[in-house]
């Protein structure tokens, strides 16, 4: 098909692989959008051309298998491709899931915009529960070899990722400014005495908000604190090392991460649907999930621009920018014959020009 052509020769610029890698990338983005799943035994039905589904199949996992991936240059191709404007905002954050006895569990950053966060490094851990201050550390000097440190305004972070040595390499030099959500048990000090978040902030009512003037000691760092009151009673305490005024407004934008992990599974590809083991193959998968999430946001974004996204009653959009590059893009690739016209307008939106 010519159109898978049009791709690998939109992708070779970008990537500069070997010809045959680009246009098994080519093939595989095709097919991911039109059957919707990363499911490879799904995935492989789609592939254009004569070659049987067995083939693609074995072809797919020869690629998982062999090919090294420069994942400095992915982390890089999605900030160009999507043209995330700096400073950026940062999250960390995990998801996790069980295949049979293997918990799949990942520790990502990514980059907000647009109410989501781009994915920029990913590590799959070979263990359950949380990260370590280590993991998380390796994953941001892992970020500064590639970006550089004024490219980050801020990192955003939730419960799980607290720590003294964890605080303590945030605030060594080069600093990196932080927005991270606290536990309500936490004790803070205020220089004559010990008293736990939630008293601190007990006169909060339902979506009241404070700031503290002065500096508490949070696990060995003496940090600014903000504090808001939810619907369901519950306290939102965000610590951070500069700015505490706009604390709690900048740390909602750590939910742009729990939004990429919806748009890798049940709202986009369904990444649990692998049955992938291998953390290796799984990282090389992610990778081909992130560039196919990113073709299908600009695509989004690009209709937002000739039609806005209906706003319902509650307030909410009736869909993302993620989902409607993504619907938009499957009615193409579903219909390639009869839709040249609407293909060469989205690849264009894949070239960076």
């Amino acid at each position: 098909m010519h159109q898978i052509t049009q791709l690998r020769q939109t992708l070779q610029p970008l990537l500069g692989w070997h010809g045959a890698r680009v246009a098994f990338l080519s093939l595989f983005l095709v097919a991911l959008f039109q059957v919707k799943t990363v499911n490879l035994a799904e995935v492989a039905t789609g592939f254009a051309g004569r070659a049987k589904a067995a083939s693609n199949y074995k072809r797919i996992q020869r690629f998982l298998r062999s090919f090294e991936v420069d994942y400095d240059q992915i982390a890089q191709l999605v900030v160009r491709l999507v043209g995330i404007p700096k400073p950026w905002v940062l999250s960390v954050d995990r998801t996790t899931w069980e295949f049979g006895s293997v918990t799949i569990n990942i520790l990502m950053l990514g980059v907000g915009h647009q109410g989501v966060a781009f994915p920029l490094f990913w590590h799959l851990l070979d263990k359950r529960g949380n990260s370590n201050t280590q993991e998380r550390f390796d994953q941001l000097v892992e970020f500064l070899c590639v970006f550089a440190p004024e490219d980050i305004a801020y990192l955003t972070a939730d419960r799980e990722f607290v720590g003294a040595q964890w605080f303590a390499l945030l605030m060594a030099e080069p600093v990196t400014r932080f927005r991270i959500r606290i536990r309500e048990s936490e004790l803070l000090f205020d220089g004559q005495k010990f008293l736990k978040t939630a008293i601190v902030f007990q006169d909060l009512q339902p979506q009241q908000s404070k700031v503290l003037t002065r500096k508490r000691r949070l696990w060995g760092h003496w940090l600014y604190l903000a504090g808001l009151r939810l619907d369901d009673g519950s306290l939102l305490v965000v610590a951070t090392n500069h700015a505490p005024s706009t604390a709690i407004a900048d740390y909602a934008h750590r939910w742009g991460i729990e939004t990429w992990f919806g748009c890798l599974k049940t709202r986009g590809f369904c990444l649990e649907a692998t049955h992938l083991k291998d953390p290796d193959r799984l990282k090389k998968l992610i990778a081909l999930l992130t560039l196919a999430f990113c073709w299908a946001h600009q695509v989004g974004e690009w209709m937002v621009e000739q039609r806005p996204i209906k706003i319902k009653k509650h307030g909410r959009k009736a869909r993302s920018i993620f989902r409607m590059g993504l619907d938009h893009l499957r009615q193409i690739l579903l219909n390639l014959e009869t839709r040249q016209a609407q293909f060469v307008q989205v690849l264009k939106l894949l070239s960076c020009t």
